[in-house]
């Protein structure tokens, strides 16, 4: 079965290659790289806002802005940073012209599962430690929206979404030492309040000794 998959992921066209047949008139193409990043960006956009309806305005935004200006996107970079730039930038502009509406953190996220890839306990565990593992990715989420947003973002950008610090630099357009200390700063405040809630932060939200050494 693995196997299986992992076949199919060799077989899937990359992002390059959807841009390229998207160019060339395929909706077909762009609908790909919607499917593909749809989730993503909601998801990153919803814990920008805290608003589940507006971020759904606001991702479907990013991606008709993505389409019209599909000609622009330089082959050399990532398409995906690309688009969270631009998904990033439409939400900026959002909450800089008014504060977003508060919802109650369960309207967002309301068991945490998307808390997710990097939670997740691996298929052999125990139902008991899968419990476990989705209850800790619940209160990380639940941390996680206590953050002040720029660090919210910069820690789901890298370890929700997998972008290295250029890519995060990128999208932000902070400087890349900005984005190592909002990284460094995020992980200890998530630890402190996981702390106050009894729980010790996953490892890889833990506290780096210091942000001028992280890789």
């Amino acid at each position: 079965m693995f196997a299986g998959r992992r076949d199919l992921r060799r077989q899937q066209k990359t992002d390059e290659d959807l841009v390229v047949e998207a160019l060339a008139g395929s909706a077909a193409a762009f609908e790909g790289l919607l499917r593909r990043y749809q989730r993503p960006v909601l998801s990153l956009v919803t814990r920008m806002v805290r608003d589940p309806a507006l971020a759904e305005d606001l991702a479907q935004d990013a991606f008709i802005r993505a389409f019209r200006n599909l000609g622009s996107f330089d082959s050399s970079r990532k398409f995906k940073s690309w688009l969270f730039k631009i998904a990033h930038n439409r939400t900026i502009d959002h909450l800089r012209r008014r504060q977003p509406r508060e919802v109650p953190l369960e309207q967002t996220s309301a068991s945490g599962e998307e808390m997710w890839e990097v939670l997740e306990a691996p298929e052999e565990e125990s139902p008991h430690r899968r419990a476990e593992s989705r209850e800790l990715a619940s209160e990380v989420d639940r941390a996680l929206s206590q953050l002040r947003p720029s660090y919210r973002e910069v820690l789901l950008l890298r370890f929700q979404q997998g972008l290295a610090y250029h890519e995060i630099a990128e999208v932000t357009g902070l400087p890349m030492s900005s984005v190592k200390v909002q990284l460094h700063r995020g992980r200890k405040q998530l630890a402190k309040l996981l702390e106050a809630a009894g729980l010790s932060a996953p490892e890889a939200f833990a506290p780096k000794p210091s942000p001028s050494k992280a890789q």
